[in-house]
């Protein structure tokens, strides 16, 4: 149990109001330019929070896939775990935890649906096993085996071979998360973090305020 009792105190380099970009899109695409440049394993990873029709939370990482129309995207399967709960209460939590950077940022807002469009655009892009995996896995549904699973990829893969068009499955597409809210977190020594908080009341015109939290 000592193993997990550890302590690491963090630097002293600040995040100040000052410092802020004008937006926290803004400021997003600086910080995640920074994790980039760290070479950090997987900088878009995003712990993504839902809570489903009978109020029980889960999380899961998914990849951040573009910053457009005001919202941060990402692509799954409607029938998802994940999906049906965004179905019954389109709002979740995503948090950026860049560790080795002692940062991290948390995005609270609504959840929207992308265009089929620009779902069929994504899908098209993605590599050739990504795609036919898409088809042949039921997200987050009970399955008897491992190798059922690969079964199922072959035959999609017999249906689709290599080199040819893959259509994008109805039940598969992005969602696009609409913040209200966005903490930018800086680890600082003895747990004196900064913690600054980009809010506004709704999506639209209104500007963003800034408040400082306490650690």
């Amino acid at each position: 149990m000592n193993s997990l009792i550890t302590h690491r105190d963090y630097g002293s380099e600040p995040l100040n109001e000052a410092d802020l970009a004008a937006d926290p899109f803004e400021q997003f695409a600086s910080w995640l330019a920074d994790a980039e440049s760290a070479e950090l394993t997987e900088p878009n990873a995003m712990v993504l929070s839902t809570v489903d029709g009978d109020g029980v939370p889960s999380s899961r990482t998914v990849l951040l896939r573009g910053v457009h129309e005001g919202g941060f995207e990402f692509y799954t399967n409607y029938d998802s775990r994940k999906g049906r709960a965004l179905a019954e209460h389109p709002v979740a939590s995503a948090l950026f935890p860049w560790y080795l950077l002692q940062r991290q940022v948390i995005i609270t807002g609504t959840v929207e649906r992308v265009s089929s469009t620009a779902s069929d655009t994504y899908f098209a892009s993605r590599p050739y096993k990504s795609q036919i995996a898409a088809i042949a896995s039921e997200q987050s549904r009970p399955i008897d085996s491992r190798g059922e699973l690969e079964s199922r990829m072959a035959e999609v893969a017999a249906t689709f071979p290599e080199n040819e068009s893959v259509p994008r499955p109805d039940g598969w597409g992005g969602f696009r998360l609409v913040p209200s809210r966005v903490e930018f977190w800086k680890g600082r020594r003895s747990r004196l973090h900064d913690r600054l908080v980009y809010s506004r009341e709704a999506s639209g015109d209104s500007a963003w305020q800034v408040t400082r939290l306490q650690p």
